[in-house]
Protein backbone atom coordinates (compact mmCIF):
# COMPACT_ATOMS: atom_id res chain seq x y z
CA UNK A 1 0.00 0.00 0.00
CA UNK A 2 3.05 2.28 0.16
CA UNK A 3 2.59 3.22 -3.50
CA UNK A 4 -1.02 4.28 -2.90
CA UNK A 5 -0.02 6.28 0.20
CA UNK A 6 2.62 8.17 -1.81
CA UNK A 7 0.09 8.79 -4.59
CA UNK A 8 -2.54 10.13 -2.15
CA UNK A 9 -0.02 12.35 -0.32
CA UNK A 10 1.20 13.65 -3.68
CA UNK A 11 -2.29 15.01 -4.37
CA UNK A 12 -3.60 16.10 -0.96
CA UNK A 13 -2.76 16.59 2.68
CA UNK A 14 -4.52 13.99 4.81
CA UNK A 15 -4.13 13.33 8.53
CA UNK A 16 -3.01 9.90 9.69
CA UNK A 17 -6.38 8.89 11.20
CA UNK A 18 -8.22 9.67 7.95
CA UNK A 19 -5.53 7.95 5.88
CA UNK A 20 -5.92 4.79 7.97
CA UNK A 21 -9.70 4.92 7.42
CA UNK A 22 -9.11 5.16 3.65
CA UNK A 23 -6.64 2.27 3.71
CA UNK A 24 -9.07 0.14 5.72
CA UNK A 25 -11.42 0.27 2.71
CA UNK A 26 -8.74 -0.88 0.25
CA UNK A 27 -7.62 -4.36 -0.77
CA UNK A 28 -4.98 -5.70 -3.13
CA UNK A 29 -5.67 -7.83 -6.19
CA UNK A 30 -3.42 -9.55 -8.75
CA UNK A 31 -4.62 -9.83 -12.35
CA UNK A 32 -2.90 -12.08 -14.87
CA UNK A 33 -1.96 -10.76 -18.28
CA UNK A 34 -4.92 -11.04 -20.66
CA UNK A 35 -7.56 -11.30 -17.92
CA UNK A 36 -10.52 -8.92 -17.87
CA UNK A 37 -11.26 -6.64 -14.92
CA UNK A 38 -14.54 -5.62 -16.49
CA UNK A 39 -16.45 -7.05 -19.42
CA UNK A 40 -18.67 -5.05 -21.77
CA UNK A 41 -22.23 -5.16 -20.41
CA UNK A 42 -21.19 -5.52 -16.76
CA UNK A 43 -21.82 -2.67 -14.34
CA UNK A 44 -18.64 -1.20 -12.85
CA UNK A 45 -18.60 -0.99 -9.07
CA UNK A 46 -14.93 -0.54 -8.21
CA UNK A 47 -12.12 1.99 -8.39
CA UNK A 48 -8.57 0.82 -9.07
CA UNK A 49 -5.05 2.06 -8.40
CA UNK A 50 -2.29 0.40 -10.44
CA UNK A 51 0.66 -0.57 -8.24
CA UNK A 52 2.43 -2.39 -11.08
CA UNK A 53 1.50 -3.53 -14.54
CA UNK A 54 -0.96 -1.99 -16.95
CA UNK A 55 -4.48 -2.12 -18.32
CA UNK A 56 -6.26 -1.12 -21.48
CA UNK A 57 -9.83 -0.07 -22.21
CA UNK A 58 -11.16 -1.48 -25.46
CA UNK A 59 -14.36 -2.18 -27.34
CA UNK A 60 -15.18 -4.34 -30.33
CA UNK A 61 -16.71 -2.96 -33.50
CA UNK A 62 -16.90 -4.49 -36.96
CA UNK A 63 -15.09 -7.62 -35.73
CA UNK A 64 -12.13 -5.50 -34.62
CA UNK A 65 -10.80 -4.56 -31.17
CA UNK A 66 -10.33 -0.83 -30.64
CA UNK A 67 -8.11 0.25 -27.75
CA UNK A 68 -9.16 3.65 -26.42
CA UNK A 69 -7.08 4.11 -23.29
CA UNK A 70 -3.98 2.51 -21.75
CA UNK A 71 -2.88 3.05 -18.13
CA UNK A 72 0.14 1.99 -16.09
CA UNK A 73 1.71 2.29 -12.63
CA UNK A 74 0.57 5.07 -10.31
CA UNK A 75 -2.69 5.70 -12.11
CA UNK A 76 -6.13 5.63 -10.52
CA UNK A 77 -9.09 4.65 -12.68
CA UNK A 78 -12.57 3.25 -13.05
CA UNK A 79 -15.04 2.91 -15.89
CA UNK A 80 -16.83 6.08 -14.86
CA UNK A 81 -19.45 5.99 -17.62
CA UNK A 82 -20.68 2.73 -16.10
CA UNK A 83 -19.90 3.24 -12.41
CA UNK A 84 -21.60 6.53 -11.70
CA UNK A 85 -24.92 5.95 -13.50
CA UNK A 86 -24.70 2.19 -12.72
CA UNK A 87 -25.20 1.45 -16.41
CA UNK A 88 -23.75 -1.45 -18.43
CA UNK A 89 -20.19 -0.78 -19.52
CA UNK A 90 -19.44 -0.14 -23.18
CA UNK A 91 -15.83 -1.21 -22.62
CA UNK A 92 -13.74 -4.19 -21.63
CA UNK A 93 -10.84 -3.52 -19.27
CA UNK A 94 -7.97 -5.97 -19.67
CA UNK A 95 -4.62 -6.43 -17.94
CA UNK A 96 -1.97 -6.05 -20.66
CA UNK A 97 0.67 -7.50 -18.35
CA UNK A 98 0.73 -9.07 -14.89
CA UNK A 99 -0.92 -6.31 -12.87
CA UNK A 100 -1.11 -5.57 -9.16
CA UNK A 101 -4.02 -3.36 -8.14
CA UNK A 102 -5.45 -1.72 -5.08
CA UNK A 103 -9.24 -1.90 -5.22
CA UNK A 104 -11.86 0.26 -3.53
CA UNK A 105 -15.52 -0.70 -3.91
CA UNK A 106 -17.95 2.04 -4.96
CA UNK A 107 -19.86 1.78 -1.67
CA UNK A 108 -16.60 2.29 0.25
CA UNK A 109 -15.57 5.24 -1.95
CA UNK A 110 -18.99 6.82 -1.38
CA UNK A 111 -18.57 6.26 2.38
CA UNK A 112 -15.10 7.86 2.32
CA UNK A 113 -16.38 10.87 0.37
CA UNK A 114 -18.99 11.40 3.08
CA UNK A 115 -16.65 10.89 6.04
CA UNK A 116 -13.26 12.32 5.02
CA UNK A 117 -13.17 15.90 3.74
CA UNK A 118 -9.65 15.42 2.37
CA UNK A 119 -10.89 12.41 0.38
CA UNK A 120 -13.44 14.61 -1.40
CA UNK A 121 -10.56 16.88 -2.38
CA UNK A 122 -8.64 13.81 -3.56
CA UNK A 123 -11.55 12.76 -5.78
CA UNK A 124 -11.97 16.25 -7.20
CA UNK A 125 -8.27 16.59 -8.06
CA UNK A 126 -8.18 13.10 -9.53
CA UNK A 127 -11.16 13.68 -11.83
CA UNK A 128 -9.91 17.14 -12.82
CA UNK A 129 -6.60 15.59 -13.94
CA UNK A 130 -8.45 12.81 -15.80
CA UNK A 131 -10.68 15.36 -17.53
CA UNK A 132 -7.65 17.39 -18.62
CA UNK A 133 -6.03 14.23 -20.00
CA UNK A 134 -9.19 13.40 -21.97
CA UNK A 135 -9.50 16.96 -23.33
CA UNK A 136 -5.85 16.85 -24.39
CA UNK A 137 -6.47 13.55 -26.19
CA UNK A 138 -9.50 14.95 -28.00
CA UNK A 139 -7.62 18.12 -28.98
CA UNK A 140 -4.68 16.06 -30.21
CA UNK A 141 -6.99 14.06 -32.49
CA UNK A 142 -8.53 17.26 -33.83
CA UNK A 143 -5.40 19.37 -34.26
CA UNK A 144 -2.35 17.12 -34.68
CA UNK A 145 -1.21 14.83 -37.46
CA UNK A 146 -0.69 11.13 -36.72
CA UNK A 147 3.07 11.76 -36.61
CA UNK A 148 2.66 14.61 -34.12
CA UNK A 149 0.39 12.43 -31.95
CA UNK A 150 3.02 9.69 -31.99
CA UNK A 151 5.76 12.15 -31.01
CA UNK A 152 3.60 13.21 -28.05
CA UNK A 153 3.20 9.54 -27.09
CA UNK A 154 6.98 9.13 -27.06
CA UNK A 155 6.92 11.29 -23.92
CA UNK A 156 5.07 8.44 -22.14
CA UNK A 157 7.84 5.87 -22.06
CA UNK A 158 5.70 3.24 -20.30
CA UNK A 159 3.17 3.28 -23.11
CA UNK A 160 5.81 2.99 -25.81
CA UNK A 161 7.81 0.30 -23.95
CA UNK A 162 4.96 -1.86 -22.66
CA UNK A 163 1.99 -1.61 -25.02
CA UNK A 164 2.01 -3.69 -28.20
CA UNK A 165 2.27 -1.79 -31.50
CA UNK A 166 -1.31 -2.71 -32.37
CA UNK A 167 -2.60 -1.04 -29.18
CA UNK A 168 -0.40 2.05 -29.58
CA UNK A 169 -1.70 2.44 -33.14
CA UNK A 170 -5.30 2.07 -31.95
CA UNK A 171 -4.87 4.74 -29.25
CA UNK A 172 -3.34 7.02 -31.91
CA UNK A 173 -6.25 6.33 -34.25
CA UNK A 174 -4.07 4.86 -37.02
CA UNK A 175 -3.27 1.43 -38.43
CA UNK A 176 -0.20 -0.54 -37.30
CA UNK A 177 1.21 -0.11 -40.84
CA UNK A 178 0.84 3.66 -40.62
CA UNK A 179 2.60 3.61 -37.25
CA UNK A 180 5.46 1.59 -38.76
CA UNK A 181 5.84 4.19 -41.53
CA UNK A 182 5.89 7.02 -38.97
CA UNK A 183 8.51 5.21 -36.88
CA UNK A 184 10.73 4.68 -39.93
CA UNK A 185 10.38 8.33 -40.94
CA UNK A 186 11.42 9.77 -37.57
CA UNK A 187 14.39 7.44 -36.97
Amino acid sequence: MDELIRFIKGLIWIDERDLQLVLSRCRERQIAKGKLLLRKGQIANQYFFIVSGGVRFFYQALAQENTTWVMFENEFFTEISSLHPQAPSRFNIEAIEETRLIVIDKKDMDFLYGQVAAWEEFGRKLWEATTIRMIDQIMNFQTLSAEERYLNFLKNSQLIQKAPVKQIAAVLGITPNALSRIRKKIR
